[in-house]
């Protein structure tokens, strides 16, 4: 096992780091691994055919999951690789064709495959950080590490560390910059290509509640970047509303291409959208008409609340009294996002996310005319850094939030637990209650694991992020049954105040609530305690690995074992350390609400055998498995509330305590600007 771990760390690896030049085909056939029945001798793998479409990308140039043409390339190389039986089948396989393939696609399909088969699946991919370091640090920190690397040692250090952040692409000249810490931060951008690796298009995967999971997962990111605008003094994100007005924010990533060396395009400030006449993807021209009639067409399924298929028939949209794969959310995600074999009807309705990021990401030279890469819209690992991310999902979530809209309020009998009482909440923190502490912190990546510094010895980089101090949930809750009761645990944060500092009523506040976690628990009769930590968060993926990370783990014996989930999938999830709003050195009031629902309607009945991960499931659902909550996503926020409750109106949240399943808490996050230390 641990040979194999090694084996797949190689793949990703570039090739000259640390171990000479890679081999190439004919050379590749000879080898016979001990222990291991398959041989390249006599037969072997099967040979790789003329993949067509995943040679036509070129290497050195952008890898685009937004774009079709690029998807179905990547499908044939995984279609490909799927064929091996094991670990060292598919590295020989991989390896005779990767000199040939472009960088990213050659990663996303050994990705995808390692993911995807169950005879894989012990095995752990490392950190695109350090894959692609420079999707992650600018090229100007790579040279000083180049040149850091080339001087002769005085010291004997067996490590070269060059340190990088929080200063990113811009300057406080920009007021966007004041949040350029979230945006570019290594662990959100991390996020974003993994779970769209997991979740990925026209690949012929069909997860549970997929559509449903794109919008909710993208709304969370929004509400999240949102409380940090306010720590920061910044307004809330505006959506792209006009596409025939200039973006007023321009981007200059500063990094380089997958490391080739190649820079990614930049927009100017003020940049108009332009019809997209690049020939590279073998893309048909289309402009921002084009948009805004898929647009209309969405719309009009909206309110009319049908969608219309291939052959004109209507299909229902309603989260209402249909099963949970099968509400109206989940169709609409399916159609926005367009996955070809899940849209009901996609010439219809378009590909308007892809399509949005694509016309975004060549904005600066929308005719290829000066030959300029495509900007960092065009790349899930990189789309996250700029401003107009959020301005453009705004506009995507606006059109899921136009559905919501459309749905009946929850029932008192959705909200409501009757033998249940939330008798109060409180987090702690290193001794202090209801105070949480953020600051700074640091990560460290082999950076000479993805790039050839020409170094006898690793060339590490040292990444500045937010960070917090750990924290408890402690919540009071009382079981008036006479048996022990299984409840689900729904914890959410959002801002008190807006940008004005006023308090916000229910529908202002709505979009703001991040889901913080969401856990089962059984209750016995009486006086429950609850106590959760923040690392077991539900959204968060506390295990992101570096090949140093992995080199070392122990090696189980029985990697398909409950205990040995931290070799499974779990490579999904919001980073650990940014599960915070920064908040402000004053101190920023946040609130708290927790609300205890019954498992016996929330439970989702699962296939057996099942291999379950814990991490991230409010995100990233659960491998092979159907999403674990029978919920729709971000309930009981994800509706217009109902007018009344209990006889009296429901102005703001807090009025939702009248719910004896529900309880809130006022909290303060302060922000110290230093470096946090252990605690």
């Amino acid at each position: 096992m641990a040979g194999d771990q090694n084996v797949v760390l190689d793949l990703f690896e570039h090739p000259y780091s640390k171990k000479g030049p890679p081999r190439t085909a004919a050379e590749a056939r000879p080898i016979v691994f001990e222990d291991d029945v398959t041989t390249r001798v006599g037969g072997g793998p099967p040979a790789p055919g003329p993949l067509t479409l995943a040679r036509s990308v070129p290497r050195g140039s952008v890898f685009s999951s937004f774009v079709r043409e690029h998807r179905l390339a990547a499908r044939e190389l995984c279609d490909y690789l799927m064929q091996a039986t094991n670990v060292r089948e598919l590295s020989l396989m991989a390896e005779e064709v990767r000199r040939e393939l472009n960088e990213k696609l050659f990663i996303y399909a050994v990705s995808f495959v390692i993911l995807r088969k169950p005879e894989m699946r012990a095995m752990r991919l490392p950190s695109i950080v350090e894959v692609f370091p420079s999707c992650f640090v600018p090229r100007t920190t790579l040279a000083t590490m180049e040149q850091q690397a080339r001087q002769p040692s005085t010291t004997g250090q067996d490590v070269i560390i060059t340190e990088y952040g929080p200063e990113f692409s811009s300057t406080h000249l920009k007021p966007e910059h004041r949040v350029a810490y979230w945006r570019e931060d290594y662990g959100i951008n991390l996020h974003h290509w993994h779970w769209h690796l997991v979740y990925p298009l026209d690949m012929g995967v069909d997860r549970d509640r997929k559509g449903e999971l794109f919008y909710y997962m993208h709304q969370q990111m929004l509400a999240r970047y949102d409380m940090d605008r306010l720590s920061v003094g910044l307004n809330r994100v505006e959506k792209l509303a006009n596409w025939r007005m200039p973006i007023p924010d321009g981007y200059f990533s500063k990094l380089t291409l997958d490391n080739s060396g190649q820079v990614w395009g930049s927009r100017q400030d003020g940049t108009l959208l332009q019809e997209y006449r690049r020939n590279e993807f073998m893309l048909e021209p289309f402009d921002v008409t084009d948009l805004e009639q898929h647009h209309s067409r969405l719309m009009d399924a909206i309110h009319q609340g049908h969608l219309i298929d291939r052959e004109g028939k209507r299909v229902r949209l309603t989260d209402e009294g249909v099963a949970p794969n099968r509400r109206g959310i989940v169709l609409l995600g399916d159609a926005l996002e367009a996955d070809a074999g899940l849209s009901v009807n996609s010439p219809f309705y378009g590909d308007l996310h892809n399509s949005g990021h694509v016309i975004i990401a060549a904005a600066h030279d929308p005719d290829n005319a000066h030959r300029e890469n495509l900007g960092v819209m065009s790349d899930t690992s990189t789309a996250m850094r700029d401003p107009v991310f959020y301005r453009w999902h705004k506009y995507i979530d606006d059109l899921f939030q136009e559905y919501k809209l459309t749905q009946p309020p929850y029932t008192m009998e959705q909200l409501s637990v009757q033998t249940v009482t939330v008798a109060g909440v409180e987090v702690e923190s290193v001794g202090s209650k209801n105070t949480l502490t953020t600051g700074w912190n640091t990560r460290d990546f082999e950076a000479s694991r993805g790039l050839d510094f020409n170094s006898s010895i690793p060339v590490m980089v040292r990444l500045t992020h937010l960070d917090h101090r750990p924290f408890r949930y402690n919540i009071k809750v009382e079981n008036n049954g006479k048996v022990a009761k299984d409840v689900t645990v729904r914890i959410f944060m959002a801002p008190k105040l807006n940008e004005r500092g006023v308090r916000m009523n229910i529908m202002e506040q709505r979009l703001l609530w991040a889901e913080m976690d969401r856990f089962k628990h059984t209750l016995k009769p009486g006086t429950n305690t609850v106590s959760r930590e923040s690392t077991a968060s539900s959204i968060t993926n506390p295990n992101d690995f570096t090949f140093g990370d992995l080199s070392n783990l122990p090696v189980p014996d029985n990697p398909g074992a409950p205990e040995n989930d931290l070799f499974n999938f779990c490579g999904c999830g919001w980073p650990q350390h940014m599960l915070l709003p920064r908040g402000k050195q004053e101190g920023m009031d946040f609130q708290l609400f927790v609300m205890v629902t019954d498992w016996k309607l929330d439970k989702v009945a699962q296939p057996a055998g099942r291999r379950s991960c814990a991490n991230a499931a409010s995100f990233c659902g659960v491998l092979d498995a159907l999403y674990p909550d029978a919920r729709p996503m971000g309930f009981p926020f994800d509706r217009r509330p109902m007018p009344m409750l209990n006889g009296q109106s429901l102005d703001r949240a807090e009025d939702l305590t009248r719910l004896s399943n529900v309880a809130m808490q006022e909290i303060q996050i302060v922000f110290t600007n230093a470096q946090l230390k252990e605690q």
